[in-house]
Parts: C-alpha cells; sequence; structure tokens
C-alpha cells in the first residue's frame, strides 16, 4: 500500500487525476500510517534493506512537498517507528530523516 501511494504521488499522469491538494495529503497520510504500521509489525521493521518498502523513495516523496505541510508526517516517521534507530537501518536513511 505504501508503494502503491508513492508511485501515485510521484507520477505526473496519476498526480494530475487527484481532484484537489486533499487527495495529495490522505494519500501522503495512508503511505506514512502504513510505513509505520508495517514498522512495528515485521519483526526486521521497515527501514532495513530487504523491506518490501521504497523507503529512500517514500522519504524523497515527502521532502518533495511544501514542507509546511508534511513536517508532522516526517515527524511521525522520526519519532513513532520502532526500528529507524537499530543498526540495521542504512545510515542514508537516518540521514534523510535528520531534522533540519
Amino acid at each position: 500500500m505504501a508503494s502503491v501511494c508513492k508511485v501515485m504521488l510521484e507520477t505526473p499522469e496519476y498526480r494530475t487525476r487527484f481532484a484537489s491538494e486533499e487527495t495529495v495529503l490522505f494519500c501522503l497520510r495512508v503511505m506514512v500510517g502504513v510505513i509505520i504500521l508495517y514498522d512495528h509489525v515485521h519483526p526486521a521493521g521497515a527501514f532495513i534493506k530487504t523491506s518490501n518498502i521504497d523507503m529512500k523513495g517514500c522519504i524523497r516523496v515527502l521532502k518533495d512537498q511544501p514542507p509546511s505541510s508534511v513536517e508532522g508526517l516526517l515527524n511521525a516517521l522520526r519519532y513513532t517507528t520502532k526500528h529507524l534507530n537499530d543498526e540495521a537501518t542504512p545510515k542514508q536513511i537516518k540521514t534523510m530523516l535528520q531534522p533540519n
């Protein structure tokens, strides 16, 4: 589900089909919620390299949005996920989620 949301948000052809900016925000919230859920349910978490979620792509999609609309979602990934600070989490992902 997170991958579906990511593709819908990053592909201009699909994004033009959204009726409003509210739909974009809804897709972003769903993507982040699913990532957090997966991170809590999967034994190794959502951030490991072998995860089924393209975390770098998802974070990139979030960072491509206006900062005021996604800061809360980035904070949710930073502070409510279980495995972000694990040793198995790639340093690039940790760096991408560092607060500015």
